[in-house]
C-alpha cells in the first residue's frame, strides 16, 4: 500500500474529509476535515458544544456521519460500530474511562478480548497468559503498578488513566483518541499521563487529544486544530502559535483580536 503524504511530504495515518453530522434539524458538524500523522499528537480544542466530541465519535465508529468520508492510510474506510474501528486499529479512551473497578488490572486490559487456549475443543480464558501479556505491555509503556492483580478501584486517578491507555493500545492500536485525559487528575499525576502520551509517539501511535488545558496541549502536542460552531476554525503547528492565539480560536477570534479577547477574559 502506497503511503499518502500531506503537504509536508509526511505519511497521513488517519484523515477525515468534509465530515458533516445532523441530529434532526441540528447541525453538529459541517464540512469538518482532519489529518493525523503516525507518531503525532494532534490537539483538538473548542468550546463546549463546538463539535469536538461528535467528531471523535465519528472517528471511533460510535456514530455514523451524515456526509463526508474517512480514510485510513489513504484508503476509504467505513465504520458501522466501534468494533469496526477497533479492527482498523483506532481506539478511544473516554473521560469516564469505562473500567471495571472491582476487577484486576490484567482483566481490565483484556476485557472482552481475553487470550484463550483450547481445552477439549472449547476455548478457555488463559488467565496466566493474560497476566504475562499485561505485565509485558505495562513494562513497554513504563506504567508502574504494584501488581497486575490489583483491582482498578484501588489505583490512583493517574494509574487508572494509564490502565485505560494500556487497554486501548494492547491490540496494536495505530490511533488513540483521548477525551480530556487529565481533567480529573491531581497535578502530580498529570505529568505522568502526558509523558505516557509522549511514549505512545515513540511507538509510532498517532494520538488525538481533546483538552481544555492549554498547559497539556503545549506540553505534549505537535499540532493543534480548533473547531468553532461545528466547523474548522484554525490550525497550526504548536511552534508557530501561542496560548493566547489558541484561546482566541476557542472563542472564535483570530490574530490581534484573539489576544484582546483573552485579556478581557482575564
Amino acid at each position: 500500500m502506497q503511503a499518502v503524504m500531506n503537504s509536508c511530504n509526511e505519511p497521513v495515518l488517519l484523515e477525515a474529509r468534509g465530515i458533516t453530522k445532523h441530529f434532526g434539524a441540528v447541525t453538529a458538524l459541517e464540512e469538518v476535515s482532519l489529518q493525523l500523522l503516525a507518531g503525532e499528537v494532534l490537539g483538538v480544542v473548542g468550546d463546549n458544544g463546538a463539535g469536538k466530541s461528535t467528531l471523535m465519535k465519528v472517528l471511533s465508529g460510535l456514530i455514523r456521519p451524515s456526509g463526508g468520508e474517512l480514510l485510513f492510510q489513504g484508503q476509504p474506510i467505513y465504520f458501522h460500530s466501534p468494533r469496526d474501528a477497533h479492527r482498523a486499529g483506532i481506539e478511544m479512551v473516554y473521560q469516564d474511562l469505562a473500567l471495571a473497578g472491582n476487577m484486576p488490572i490484567f482483566e481490565n486490559i483484556y476485557l472482552g478480548r481475553e487470550p484463550g487456549r483450547n481445552v477439549a475443543g472449547l476455548t478457555v480464558v488463559d488467565r496466566a497468559k493474560a497476566r504475562r501479556l499485561a505485565t509485558e505491555h505495562l513494562d513497554r509503556l513504563h506504567i508502574q503498578v504494584t501488581s497486575v492483580d490489583q483491582n482498578v478501584e484501588d489505583l490512583s486517578g493517574g494509574q487508572r488513566q494509564a490502565v485505560a491507555i494500556a487497554r486501548a493500545t494492547a491490540f496494536d492500536a495505530r490511533v488513540v483518541i483521548m477525551d480530556e485525559p487529565t481533567a480529573a487528575l491531581a497535578i502530580k499525576e498529570v505529568g505522568k499521563v502526558l509523558d505516557l502520551i509522549k511514549r505512545l509517539k515513540d511507538h509510532g501511535v498517532g494520538v488525538i487529544l481533546i483538552s481544555h488545558r492549554m498547559d497539556d496541549v503545549f506540553y505534549v502536542c505537535d499540532r493543534v486544530m480548533a473547531i468553532f460552531r461545528g466547523r474548522n476554525f484554525a490550525e497550526s503547528p504548536l511552534k508557530d502559535t501561542t496560548r493566547n492565539e489558541v484561546i482566541g480560536w476557542i472563542m472564535g477570534t483570530k490574530g490581534h483580536s484573539a489576544a484582546l479577547a483573552h485579556d478581557k477574559v482575564h
